[in-house]
C-alpha cells in the first residue's frame, strides 16, 4: 500500500503519534458521532483531543478518479480548512490528512483535526423551538452564511448537523465540519439563496432567516422570502421523490 500525508507544521513533531493512530485505528480511539456513512473516533495528543474522520474506501469507479483525476475527500476537507481559516470562518484546526492507495486504485483516507466542543448545532434549532435564545441564534447563524457568501464560500453541504454552535458570552460562535464539498468564487443573489435551501423544512425559521439576510444584502424581504422558500421547497419535493424511488428500488432487489 502506498501512502500519502500532509501534517500541519505546528503538528510535525506529533508525526509519529499520529500516524501510529491511523495504523490503529480499527482498532482504538473512542467512536464518536454518526457511524452510518464514514467512520469518526477521538484520540488523545498531549494535552488535545484529535477528531479523525475515516472516509469509507469509494466504489470502483470513484477509487479511479481520487487515484488519477480528483483530490481525495481527506485531502480536499484539510485544504479547505486552512481556506476557511484564512477567511477568519469558524472550522475545527485542521491537522493532517493520510491517503492509501495501489498502483492502480484509491483505498482508505483519513482526515484529522481538532475535537471542536460546542453547545449545539444547528439542527437543534429545527426540533427545539423553546431552545434558549432561538431567534437570537437563527439570526446569528444567517450573518455567519452572509459572511461566508462574502467571501465567496459556497458550502454545498450546508446542511442541519454541519454548523457546530458555541456560545462565548452573549454571542455566539460558528464552526463549519463535513467540509469536503465546497467552491470558491463570487456567489450571486440566486446562489446565495439557493444555498439555504437543505437547512429548515420550518417556515417560521425560513421567515427569520430570509427577515436577517434581507438587511445583510440590502434587499427587500419578500424577494428574498420569496426565492428562499421556493428554494427550499423545491429541495424538500426532490429529496422526498429521491427517498421514495430508494425504496422502490430496495423493495425491487428483495423480490
Amino acid at each position: 500500500m502506498i501512502e500519502k500525508k500532509h501534517i500541519h507544521s505546528d503538528f510535525i513533531n506529533s508525526e509519529k503519534l499520529i500516524g501510529a493512530m491511523i495504523s490503529n485505528f480499527d482498532n482504538s480511539g473512542v467512536p464518536f458521532g454518526n457511524q452510518d456513512r464514514n467512520s469518526l473516533k477521538l484520540f488523545s495528543l498531549n494535552d488535545e483531543t484529535l477528531n479523525i474522520k475515516s472516509f469509507k474506501i469509494p466504489n470502483i469507479i470513484n477509487q479511479i478518479t481520487y487515484k488519477f483525476f480528483r483530490k481525495s475527500k481527506a485531502q480536499r476537507s484539510y485544504e479547505y480548512a486552512n481556506e476557511l481559516i484564512n477567511f477568519g470562518i469558524g472550522t475545527p484546526t485542521p491537522i493532517a490528512y493520510f491517503e492509501f492507495t495501489s498502483v492502480l486504485l484509491f483505498k482508505n483516507s483519513y482526515y484529522v483535526s481538532k475535537q471542536q466542543d460546542c453547545d449545539l448545532t444547528y439542527r437543534e434549532l429545527t426540533t427545539n423551538f423553546d431552545y434558549p435564545n432561538h431567534e437570537q441564534i437563527l439570526r446569528a447563524f444567517t450573518k455567519f452564511t452572509f459572511l461566508l457568501h462574502e467571501n465567496g464560500v459556497n458550502f454545498l453541504d450546508h446542511s442541519p448537523g454541519n454548523t457546530l454552535i458555541k456560545k462565548v458570552g452573549s454571542t455566539y460562535k460558528f464552526y463549519l465540519v463535513d467540509l469536503n464539498r465546497m467552491q470558491f468564487g463570487p456567489m450571486d443573489f440566486e446562489a446565495r439563496i439557493k444555498n439555504f435551501a437543505r437547512l429548515t423544512t420550518h417556515k417560521q425559521m425560513v421567515e427569520v432567516m430570509s427577515d436577517e439576510y434581507s438587511k445583510c444584502i440590502n434587499k427587500p424581504y419578500e424577494e428574498v422570502y420569496n426565492l428562499m422558500w421556493e428554494y427550499t421547497e423545491n429541495f424538500q419535493y426532490n429529496y422526498q421523490r429521491r427517498r421514495r424511488l430508494k425504496k422502490k428500488l430496495k423493495f425491487w432487489r428483495k423480490g
